[in-house]
């Protein structure tokens, strides 16, 4: 065993990976200031906003590396967050670190509330979001979120989101009365959603959070075909009539090479608030099993919350969030989720290209 200098720390530390690019610390410039003072390391790692809701995860990862690497060592790490620019990705000329698309194989499994929970509970965690909501024949993002208005358009042609505080959002709710239904043909929802992509002024963005319509359209071919997606969740219920149709959706993707990100089971039992017992109102546990089936991680259950329906009725989903107790179950799931597409940042061949810090 070596002794512990910050040469030898700095060498410890190359074991360890950056959860977006998946390349050692040292050649991303994750490694800020180290300082050793006999047993104790003081260790500041340069983490991008990006990977932010995973900081905990990666903060006790590196103690438990020094202490294996130097036994007896007591080791305090520090996140020092640093904003990556971000290439443009696909024809559309997207900034975008990581799309994720939010998709069901049936409506009314609560799609879009996780959509933009995930959303909201990623800019929580210090991420630069956006929200998408491409499920044009029935958008409820801006009803979820309380958010109106009718997007401006800047003198370069550019949409400009409805923001929800930093967070861009775009939605067909913006563009129709609320009374009113959207009846287009495939080509019209093709140039709808490409348009959203390309002319709407997104910024950079780590994340841009993209609520899909249900079923198995064709709008994960129009979006497959136009940017890289990182991932696709799958939300269903637990009960068999909602997994068979999450089944499909999960076919669906996986048919036009979108991978897939994991499976979320909500409305995953309610505990009533005066006996404070569980009821698997309908049922537990399909989906964790049917995700362990189909070979894609199970990122969590969403227990049936009044407060969070309440919520989202009223237009407060995002001021919903503040409450810790409400927003645990989706903070662990937002983190899954993240941690998913570390580990496969991490088993990918790496690129040639450096991200610019």
């Amino acid at each position: 065993m070596s002794a512990l200098t910050v040469e030898s720390l700095r060498q410890c530390l190359a074991a360890i990976r950056d959860p977006e690019t998946g390349r050692p610390l040292p050649q991303v410039d994750g490694l800020g200031t180290l300082e050793v003072n006999d047993n104790q390391a003081a260790i500041t790692l340069r983490l991008s906003t990006h990977s932010l809701p995973i900081a905990a995860e990666l903060q006790q990862r590196t103690i438990d590396h020094v202490a294996t690497s130097f036994p007896g060592t007591q080791t305090t790490v520090t996140i020092e967050p640093v904003t990556r620019t971000v290439p443009r990705l696909g024809q559309v000329g997207l900034r975008a670190r990581s799309v994720i698309l939010v998709g069901s194989g049936k409506g009314g499994v609560g799609k879009s509330t996780v959509a933009a929970s995930i959303a909201v509970v990623l800019r929580r965690f210090g991420a630069r979001v956006g929200l998408m909501d491409a499920d044009v024949y029935g958008p409820s993002i801006p009803h979820l979120l309380g958010l109106e208005g009718r997007p401006a358009v800047s003198a370069e042609k550019r949409i400009q989101p409805i923001r929800l505080g930093n967070m861009p959002v775009m939605s067909m709710g913006f563009l129709v009365e609320p009374d009113q239904a959207v009846i287009w043909r495939g080509p019209m929802l093709h140039g709808s959603i490409t348009q959203f992509l390309r002319d709407t002024d997104w910024g950079e963005l780590d994340y841009l959070i993209i609520d899909m319509p249900p079923g198995t359209g064709d709008v994960a071919l129009t979006l497959s075909q136009a940017v890289p997606i990182a991932g696709a969740v799958v939300v269903c219920t637990p009960q068999e009539v909602a997994l068979l149709d999450a089944v499909k959706a999960i076919s669906m993707f996986r048919k036009v090479d979108i991978p897939l990100a994991g499976m979320v089971e909500n409305m995953s039992g309610f505990v009533c608030p005066d006996c404070h017992k569980q009821y698997d109102i309908f049922g537990a546990g399909g989906a964790r099993q049917r995700a362990e089936e189909m070979q894609v991680p199970f990122l969590g259950g969403l227990p049936i919350n009044i407060r969070l329906r309440e919520a989202g009725d009223a237009g407060k989903l995002a001021e919903a969030m503040e409450n810790d107790a409400d927003r645990a179950p989706l903070e662990a799931i937002t983190r899954n989720l993240v941690s998913h597409l570390a580990l496969r940042s991490a088993s990918s061949k790496p690129t040639t290209q450096l991200p610019t810090l």
